[in-house]
């Protein structure tokens, strides 16, 4: 046991918590005043609902026993067997508690991303029903492909430091399903969504970018030289894509954003995720850059394409975690973390395949499973609000509150 490690990963486990608010005020800016309560709740309620989960079942179903490599057994149900004295199989100098829950707080912001794709136009019961069944049968088994001891994806090689496929491409590519199965909120194509508050936006990035170093930091799981490493990259790959994203968007549209710059750090967060326990600093300028570029692209392609994405979670979660998933594949140095292993531009062709199947699994099996479970709440208790509620707006449809007085 190490008292170092120890604080360091406590620590690292609130700044992953403070993410989940530090979203709902993200998301709760860039949609209309009418919505901004009942989005901000989604992503607060997500907290309560998701920690009773990961307690109960999830955290055996993740990193429980391995059944086949598809899955964790419930061995560990309600937290059986988890306590004070370290982990061998996952962190041999902190306790097991403090490991459970670190992965707690990951397990809570993924399917929080999501709600981003069907903003302002879902019931309040649909989306707990929603959320409860997607982290259980998608994130709990993603978890443990990749993290969990025996996960055939994790055997099989894939590099995913923090949370690439697990988080990013699973959220951002259940979001397009989402998108797609939900529809269109009321005027779309003829009405202006204009974000009613953008310096609440702001302020939520700025709080995603200081809880991220929590998140790829603290998957060092000790206070070292690796974690240092993670914490550097990050705030590089960060602070290069908010500026990428910004110079592509003026060269596009003839002026920067505020919008735009807080976008592009985010996509920078999300494109280092996976690769952040793996490549320096030189690499991480590298997926930043790309990863402002990409990510805008693919915000502009969802207009082409014409799906109703409110708050461009593929954009920025599905093809970020996808360009960073793939960058570990090239940039990977085991010269810098030796429990990984090289890319393809340090030796390593193979890596970079290994990372591609994890990414097309991941893909299909999020949207998939996504399109089911969607389906089911559809056929239980109705996925939309009516479109009256929808014309008057979430907060007093669906909580008969208010964000701001008139």
């Amino acid at each position: 046991m190490n008292s170092g490690d120890t604080t360091f990963v406590l620590i690292s486990a609130a700044l992953v918590m403070l993410m989940t608010p530090g979203l709902a005020l993200f998301y709760g800016g860039m949609v209309r005043g009418k919505n901004v309560l009942g989005t901000i709740m989604q992503s607060f309620m997500i907290l309560g609902l998701i920690t009773f989960q990961w307690v109960l079942w999830g955290y055996s179903m993740s990193f429980g026993p391995d059944y086949g490599g598809i899955i964790g057994g419930l061995d560990w149900f309600g937290l059986k067997g988890v306590g004070m004295e370290p982990s061998s199989q996952y962190a041999p100098t902190i306790p097991h508690l403090a490991f459970m829950i670190f992965q707690c707080m990951f397990a809570v912001i993924t399917p929080a991303l999501i709600t981003g794709a069907f903003a302002e136009r879902i019931k309040f019961s649909a989306f707990l029903l929603f959320v409860l069944l997607w982290a259980t049968f998608v994130y709990n088994p993603l978890a443990h492909w990749v993290w969990g001891t025996g996960g055939w994806m994790g055997k099989m090689g894939a590099m995913d430091f923090a949370g690439g496929t697990v988080v990013h491409i699973s959220s951002g590519f259940s979001a397009l399903a989402a998108a797609l199965f939900v529809g269109r909120r009321l005027g779309y194509g003829s009405t202006a969504y204009i974000p009613h508050n953008l310096p609440m936006t702001i302020t939520g990035a700025a709080l995603l970018w200081f809880g991220w170093f929590g998140f790829n930091a603290g998957s060092a799981l000790a206070a070292d030289g690796l974690a240092a490493s993670a914490f550097v990259v990050t705030h590089i790959a960060s602070s290069v894509a908010a500026f990428s994203w910004l110079l592509v968007e003026w060269l596009h549209k003839g002026k920067p954003t505020t919008l735009g710059a807080a976008s592009g750090a985010v996509a920078g967060l999300v494109a280092i995720t996976p690769a952040s326990g793996f490549v320096g600093p030189v690499s991480a300028i590298v997926i930043g850059a790309l990863a402002g570029a990409i990510c805008y692209g693919g915000v502009l392609l969802k207009v082409k394409l014409g799906y109703d994405d409110s708050l461009d979670v593929v954009g920025i979660h599905g093809l970020g975690g996808t360009w960073g998933a793939l960058a570990t594949g090239l940039f990977a140095s085991k010269a810098l973390n030796s429990a990984g292993a090289d890319g393809l531009f340090f030796g390593n062709p193979g890596q970079l395949t290994i990372q591609f199947l994890s990414v097309l699994v991941t893909m299909i099996f999020a949207f998939v499973m996504t399109l089911v479970i969607l389906k089911i709440v559809d056929k239980l208790v109705g996925l939309r609000i009516s479109e009256e509620e929808e014309q008057r707006g979430m907060d007093i449809s669906l909580h008969d509150e208010r964000g701001y007085n008139a």
